[in-house]
């Protein structure tokens, strides 16, 4: 099985650049990476990067691995030394990381629990703020991307209510860097209009 071959194991996180071949220079995590065109993009872009891609579904792992692996290749098949996937909530990860271990932190197109009462699971939230923070060494950047007017609504009213990170405007267009995803295009598609944001992890937060 290619899962495996590929996965971050909770006793990597120690040293979590140990986990891939060669030793990169950076880490980046990826908080829910669907079928994986971004994080596969991203790791092919910057071979200097190690990228944990985290993905609770099984339908998104077994995409991401299909663009890699080739049928009944899964054991042979020469895989990006570059890339681990954590297949598990992506809180719990973090939670495990060191202190200022993550480089780069992508949050693209999550799910935005749009009802009021389900405000609580969204992934941007005061109550997690300083989980992010924590793993995220000053200057890092957290990257965000969202379609639904809600949860880009709360995106704004969360990120100025709050002295970890600084929170520019959103950008109305992908910035350069940010490769496309299949949830972007079918928003494109549809009408509806992402922002993108890059905070930065503030250097006395």
């Amino acid at each position: 099985m290619a899962l495996p071959r590929l996965a971050f194991a909770s006793g990597d996180a120690a040293d979590p650049l140990s986990a891939f071949i060669p030793r990169p220079s950076e880490l980046w995590v990826e908080v829910g990476s669907g079928a994986g065109e971004h994080a596969l993009a991203q790791t092919a872009q910057n071979p200097r990067a190690g990228l944990i891609a985290c993905e609770v579904f099984a339908n998104g792992l077994c995409s991401l691995l299909s663009r890699l692996v080739p049928e009944e290749g899964e054991a042979t098949a020469p895989l990006p030394g570059n890339l681990r996937l954590w297949a598990d909530d992506a809180r719990a990860l973090l939670r495990l990381l060191p202190d200022r271990s993550v480089d780069r932190l992508f949050l693209l197109f999550p799910d935005p629990w749009p009802k009021a009462r389900h405000a609580k699971r969204r992934l941007v939230h005061p109550a997690l703020l300083p989980l992010f923070a924590r793993v995220l060494r000053p200057g890092a950047e957290w990257r965000v991307a969202s379609d639904d007017p809600t949860y880009q609504a709360w995106v704004v009213e969360v990120m100025a209510g709050q002295a970890l990170f600084d929170a520019p405007l959103a950008a109305r267009e992908r910035p350069h860097g940010w490769p496309p995803t299949r949830y972007e295009a079918k928003a494109l598609r549809e009408g509806r209009q992402p922002c993108y944001w890059t905070f930065a992890r503030r250097m006395d937060g």
